[in-house]
């Protein structure tokens, strides 16, 4: 699996053109789904997007999570994670995962970090139509891929 993780002042979700899902500051998690990811990654993965220490503490270092600090999180789905660029111009998505096993995925993962102890989760809708809006607060932008914790 593959996140993007900023953390953010304020984001918002539109899905099929309804009513905005928001957030004020927190977390921003784009959730992509590789063909052939094992469930059993997920609670370690929703743990280390809550308890991410990208706040900042009183010193101004990077020490404090959205957790400790009471703050939310916005996940969206995103198969184009996995958009493989290495040849022409117009990106493969063939190790994206797909239908089922991907939604599943997405759900578990939205399940398991509403445990983590966060104000509140928001999310997108696996599949569906949605326009993403955010404040990138510092910037500060983390990629997590869980190929890499093997």
């Amino acid at each position: 699996m593959r996140a993007i993780i900023q953390r953010v002042s304020s984001a918002s979700v539109v899905v099929n053109g309804g009513t905005p899902r928001s957030i004020g500051p927190g977390l921003m998690i784009l959730l992509g789904v590789r063909d052939g990811d094992d469930p059993a990654i997920i609670p370690k993965l929703a743990n280390k997007c809550a308890g991410l220490r990208i706040f900042n503490d009183d010193e101004g270092k990077l020490n404090r999570s959205a957790v400790e600090l009471g703050y939310s999180a916005l996940v969206v789905s995103n198969f184009t994670l996995y958009g493989d660029t290495s040849r022409g111009k117009r990106p493969s998505f063939i190790r994206a995962a797909k239908g089922e096993p991907a939604r599943a995925a997405y759900e578990a993962f939205l399940k398991e970090l509403s445990a983590q102890g966060l104000a509140e989760v928001q999310h997108g809708e696996f599949g569906a139509d949605m326009q993403v809006s955010l404040v990138n607060d510092g910037p500060v932008t983390i990629v997590m891929d869980t190929d890499e914790w093997k």
